[in-house]
């Protein structure tokens, strides 16, 4: 059966910049081997697959696939699936709700103050973990101790995925940064993920606040150029640990300069009644649609 398909840039300032994916509309989910081998396909960091019906509950299920597995969250998917349900079916629906394995997760649109489009997605219910060994992980990205910033725990932060988080000293430490899945073996089996969200107050672009990079193992080490996911981790992070009960977060984030697809992720995040509030936003442009043989 053939499926439509479309490849939009999420968290992309411009045409072919930011974190592509791919998106199949469907009538009916192929079966898992082979929506695993359309994601091997496209060898993008996440390819999406939305049902092109909403359910009884007015929402579009999703399912997300790396090059090597499915996974249950992660964030420019959800933009840019839900720029897509929006687009082709349901068309200037302000708000869309996407159905995925740990919930249901509302996407919005905004204006912002140049008339741009903003799709913001609000982050699921996250939970904080245990705190990675500092000289394990520092072996692990090719750094030393020095490089870490301690001021905040090298703290594993979960929402379906889990990621650990990585404060460092400024951009020198964080171009030097890679992971090397051997090394991190010894972190493997005491049970952390190999995804690492490194995190600099240094940055490329002064209008920006914080300068990231992100590595997760797909057959072998890969480099998102835009996280999502890994942007909401940082929101519930920070509100734990860098700022009080009464104050919100706002953040510019940019990301992808090494491997030359400049992106830029919107972060807010607050306390409310006592409880994590996240959302994260970001552009989407459209680059290719067609037809999946």
């Amino acid at each position: 059966m053939k499926h439509q398909f479309h490849i939009v840039d999420v968290f992309a300032e411009r045409p072919y910049a930011g974190n592509q994916l791919a998106v199949i509309v469907c009538d009916e989910f192929p079966i898992d081997e082979v929506m695993q081998k359309i994601a091997t396909e496209t060898n993008y960091s996440e390819t999406t697959f939305v049902r092109d019906a909403p359910e009884s509950d007015g929402g579009y299920r999703i399912r997300i696939f790396t090059p090597a597995r499915e996974i249950e969250f992660t964030g420019h998917p959800l933009l840019g699936t839900a720029w897509v349900v929006r687009k082709y079916l349901a068309s200037a629906a302000s708000k869309i709700q996407l159905n995925t394995p740990v919930g249901a997760v509302p996407v919005s649109f905004e204006t912002d103050d140049q008339g741009k489009e903003v799709v913001w997605f609000n982050a699921p219910d996250m939970s904080l973990g245990e705190i990675a060994p500092l000289e394990a992980v520092a072996r692990a990205l090719g750094l030393a101790t020095e490089d870490i910033d301690l001021r905040s725990p090298l703290q594993v932060v979960s929402a379906g995925t889990s990621a650990i988080m990585v404060p460092v000293h400024g951009l020198d430490a964080l171009k030097r940064s890679m992971l090397n899945l051997d090394t991190f073996s010894t972190l493997a089996a005491m049970g952390f993920p190999p995804l690492l969200y490194l995190i600099s107050q240094q940055t490329h672009d002064h209008e920006n606040d914080l300068c990231v990079r992100f590595f997760f193992e797909a057959h072998g080490t890969r480099e998102d150029p835009a996280t999502g996911n890994g942007a909401a981790f940082l929101g519930r992070y920070l509100l734990e640990h860098e700022v009080g009960n009464n104050e919100a977060i706002s953040l510019r984030i940019e990301q992808g300069q090494e491997v030359r697809r400049p992106s830029l992720i919107l972060l807010q995040a607050t306390m409310e009644s006592g409880q994590p509030k996240v959302r994260v936003g970001g552009y989407v442009v459209p680059t290719v649609s067609g037809t999946l043989c």
